[in-house]
């Protein structure tokens, strides 16, 4: 796991603010570089935390069918522009005698993103988490998302979305299951 280093984050926004041609010691900027090392250390805390923790406790059950999870609110950071984006994963699995807690497949995506990321590679990671952990019949994972590096720069189309699917086993070989899930969330 990675560690975050304050000081080396305010640093480098120090030199950051003086590079765009701004006095990083004007009252409006002293605190900034301390500010945003904070920050930093908030919503890149997935760096330093195992992502797949939440998903080591599970719980034995006798019924099989699909459970979706399904309009999981997140906020990440593109790692090509270091600029945010956002959106909603939906996540369904079919387990094989074990579940996890609700809350965990939530938690599972929260840590993810909190890290420099693509969404290709988060909706990847998020359905490979589970089949590894659950060892489930079948993962489906959907993340539609507003990229902040597409809207307000380079080809400025706000409202514009990325959808990214992953689809794993019994998901994989029946559409049947598909399209049960595409109505379930109804995108």
């Amino acid at each position: 796991m990675g560690k975050i280093d304050k000081n080396k984050i305010e640093a480098a926004i120090g030199l950051l603010l003086e590079g765009i041609g701004e006095d990083k010691n004007r009252p409006g900027l002293k605190e900034t570089p301390a500010r945003i090392a904070r920050m930093y250390e908030e919503i890149f805390a997935g760096v330093c935390e195992n992502s797949e923790s939440h998903l080591e406790k599970t719980f034995i059950v006798e019924n099989n069918e699909m459970i979706v999870e399904k309009d999981i609110v997140f906020y990440s950071v593109c790692e090509h522009h270091l600029l945010p984006f956002f959106g909603k994963a939906h996540v369904a699995y079919i387990p094989d005698g074990k579940v996890v807690g609700l809350s965990k497949l939530a938690r599972t995506v929260e840590t993810f993103c909190r890290r420099p990321q693509l969404q290709e590679q988060l909706t990847h990671q998020i359905a490979t988490a589970i089949m590894r952990h659950l060892a489930p019949r079948g993962v489906m994972v959907v993340i539609e998302a507003e990229h902040l590096c597409m809207t307000m720069r380079g080809i400025k189309k706000p409202g514009s979305q990325t959808i990214t699917t992953v689809i794993k086993g019994a998901f994989a070989d029946d559409e049947r299951l598909q399209n049960t899930f595409w109505r379930m969330v109804k995108m």
